[in-house]
This record gives structure tokens, sequence and C-alpha cells, in this order.
């Protein structure tokens, strides 16, 4: 009978422990997804701020390096020339 009662008396204490763990798993778990919702979170403004640059990046590559045909200035013709002193 005693050793009915040891092994019970275990067999409670391990119940319990392993309660108190899964009460910690779940714990961590909670944290978790609420870590991973704020880096999904962080991602997407990320993704936002990354489009935004390179829409700047593309407005200053626009107006300091224009396309080859206008980046060249147009060859004075005759009526632009003045006077000729010659």
């Amino acid at each position: 009978m005693q050793q009915y009662e040891l092994r019970r008396i275990q067999h409670e204490q391990r119940m319990k422990q392993l309660r108190s763990e899964i009460e910690q798993i779940e714990k961590e778990t909670e944290q978790i997804e609420k870590e991973t919702e704020q880096i999904e979170k962080d991602i997407e403004q990320l993704d936002r701020d990354n489009a935004r640059l390179e829409s700047l990046l593309s407005c200053v590559d626009q107006h300091c390096f224009p396309p080859e045909s206008s980046s060249i200035p147009p060859l004075p013709t005759e009526s632009d020339c003045g006077p000729s002193f010659r």
C-alpha cells in the first residue's frame, strides 16, 4: 500500500510539473506570436520606406542624370548666333 501511495504522490508531482511546463510554453508561444506580429509590421514599414526611397532615388536620377539626348545642349543654329563682327 505504501508503494502505491508513493507512486500516486510521484505521479501527482510529475503532473504538476508538466502543467507548469505547459503554462510556461504557452506564455513563450504567446510572446513569440507578439514578436512575430511586430516583426511583420516592421517589415511592412520597411517595405513602404524602401518603396519611398526608390521613388525618391528615381526622381534624383531623372533630375541629376537626364537621358543622353537631353543632357547634350543643342548645337546653335545660325539664327541663335549673334551678329558677326568680321
